[in-house]
C-alpha cells in the first residue's frame, strides 16, 4: 500500500491543506505534513473534492457493448473525477435477477478505476406487468438498494405502489423515470414553441408532473422513499418543493445536459441533442439551477447514455436518445452552478458525492476528507478551459452535446481508494 502526500489543496474549496493518504484511508490533514517517503502531489491552486458518485450511468454491458463496457465506462467515471457509478438495468439482459447484478458488480471490482453499483429493475424485463426479483437482488452480493425502471416508466400505479412497498424491508428506494407514456407517444422533444415551429411532435411538461405528482402521493402513503430522475421542468421542482415540504420522503436529481442546454438547439436537427427527457426551455434551465442550489434537487446524476456513430449519424426521427455526460458533468456544474455564483465547491460536494451516496445507501463514498475516512478523491483545477473534443474520451462513444465548446474545470486526479486512477489529468 503505497502512501501519497497531496500538498497545498484547497480541500472543498477552503484554504490550501495537506492531505496525507496512507493506503486506502486519510491518514491526516493539516498544514505542512512532513512527507516522511511519501509520493507528494502538489496541488497548489486545486480543489479537493470527495469522490463523485453518480447515480445515473448506462454502463450498456451485458449486450450493447458496441456502445459502452463496464471497463470504458469505469474508465470514463474515472477521468470524470467518479469513484462510484450506479449502473442503470437495461441492459440485455436486463438486470431483473440476482445473476445479471452479480455480474455487472464483478467487472466493476475486477477492473478496479470505479465502484460500479448495480440498480436492479423494478419490473422483470422493464414490461411494467410484474415486479422483479428485488429481494433477491437486494440480498445478492451486490447488494442492490436503488431499483429502476429506467428508459421506461413504471406508469402502473398499482405495480409503483407495490414496489414502493417491497423495498421498505431493505432501506431501498425506487428510482422513477417519469413519463407517462400516452401523453408522450411519438415525441421527438419538448413540447412548446420550438417543436411548433420545427413541426415535431411535443413531449408535454405534464407528462413529467403528472406521474411526479402520483408517486410522491404513492410513497407517502405507503412510507417509503421514491428517487426522482432526471428531473427537467419548473413544474415538477415546484411538485418536489411541495413534497419535501410536507416531510414526505422524496428525493431528485438533475442532469447537467437539463442545467445548460434548451431546445432552442434542435433548431439544428443535430441528433446530438436528442435526449430523454427532452431539453427543456431557459425557463426550466433557470428553475433547475435554483432548485439545485436551495435544496429542492438533491443531486447531479449525469444519465451517461453512450449510442454509437450508427445510431446518432441518421435523422432525427430515427435517431437513438441519450448524451454521454461522465467526462463533462463537473465542468458543466462548475460553468452553470460556481462561476454563477449558484454553489460553492462544499455545495458541489454535496450535491456531487454526499446526497447521492446517501441516496444509494453506498458506504465509504460521499464521506468528509477527515482523517480515518477512506480516500475517495478527486483533485479539480478550476482555472482551466479547453475546448471539449471527444477523439480523447474514455468512453467508448463519442455522442457529446459540448463538442466544440469551451468549458472550464480539469480533473487532474481521482483517487479511488488511495489508489490512483487518474494522475496528472491521465487515467493510470
Amino acid at each position: 500500500m503505497s502512501t501519497i502526500l497531496i500538498r497545498g489543496a484547497k480541500v472543498l474549496g477552503g484554504e490550501p491543506r495537506d492531505v496525507l493518504v496512507d493506503g486506502e484511508t486519510v491518514a491526516a490533514v493539516g498544514a505542512s505534513l512532513p512527507a516522511d517517503g511519501a509520493q507528494v502531489v502538489e496541488a497548489d491552486g486545486l480543489i479537493l473534492l470527495p469522490g463523485l458518485v453518480d447515480l445515473h450511468t448506462h454502463l450498456r454491458e451485458p449486450g450493447r457493448e458496441d456502445s459502452e463496457t463496464v471497463l470504458t465506462g469505469t474508465r470514463a467515471a474515472a477521468a470524470g473525477g467518479y469513484t462510484a457509478v450506479h449502473a442503470m438495468a437495461n441492459t440485455f439482459p436486463v438486470a431483473d435477477t440476482a445473476g445479471v447484478v452479480e455480474q455487472v458488480w464483478r467487472l466493476g471490482r475486477g477492473y478496479g478505476y470505479c465502484d460500479v453499483q448495480p440498480v436492479g429493475a423494478v419490473t422483470v424485463g422493464l414490461e411494467g406487468r410484474k415486479l422483479a426479483e428485488l429481494g433477491a437482488m437486494a440480498d445478492s452480493a451486490a447488494q442492490v438498494r436503488v431499483f429502476s425502471d429506467d428508459g421506461k416508466c413504471v406508469d402502473d400505479a398499482v405495480i409503483m405502489r407495490r414496489a414502493l412497498e417491497y423495498v421498505k424491508a431493505f432501506d431501498g428506494v425506487v428510482a422513477q423515470h417519469a413519463q407517462e407514456p400516452r401523453l408522450t407517444e411519438g415525441a421527438q422533444m419538448n413540447e412548446g414553441t420550438v417543436s411548433g415551429e420545427l413541426g415535431l411532435t411535443g413531449w408535454p411538461a405534464v407528462a413529467e408532473e403528472s406521474i411526479i405528482a402520483r408517486d410522491v402521493l404513492l410513497a407517502a402513503h405507503v412510507g417509503s422513499r421514491v428517487h426522482i430522475c432526471h428531473l427537467s421542468t419548473a413544474g415538477s421542482v415546484e411538485i418536489v418543493r411541495w413534497a419535501k415540504s410536507k416531510g414526505w420522503d422524496v428525493t431528485a436529481e438533475v442532469t447537467p445536459h437539463h442545467l445548460l442546454l434548451t431546445d432552442e438547439l434542435v433548431r439544428s436537427y443535430d441528433p446530438v441533442y436528442k435526449v430523454n427527457p427532452p431539453l427543456r426551455t431557459e425557463a426550466d434551465v433557470l428553475a433547475l439551477r435554483e432548485a439545485l442550489a436551495d435544496g429542492t434537487i438533491d443531486c447531479v446524476a449525469t444519465d451517461h447514455a453512450p449510442h454509437p456513430h450508427e445510431d446518432k449519424d441518421c435523422e432525427w426521427a430515427a435517431a437513438a436518445m441519450g448524451m454521454v455526460g461522465l467526462e463533462t458533468a463537473l465542468s458543466v456544474v462548475q460553468h452553470t452552478m460556481v462561476d454563477t455564483g449558484l454553489l460553492d465547491w462544499a455545495g458541489v460536494a454535496d450535491r456531487m458525492s454526499a446526497r447521492p451516496a446517501v441516496i444509494g445507501r453506498l458506504a465509504g463514498h460521499g464521506r468528509p476528507i477527515a482523517e480515518g475516512e477512506p480516500a475517495n478523491l478527486v483533485l479539480l483545477d478550476p482555472a482551466y478551459r479547453g475546448v471539449v473534443n471527444p477523439a480523447g474520451f474514455a468512453s467508448r462513444s463519442r455522442n457529446t452535446p459540448y463538442e466544440g465548446r469551451e468549458l472550464p474545470g480539469r480533473v487532474m486526479a481521482t483517487f479511488l481508494r488511495g489508489h490512483a486512477t487518474v494522475m496528472d489529468g491521465k487515467l493510470t
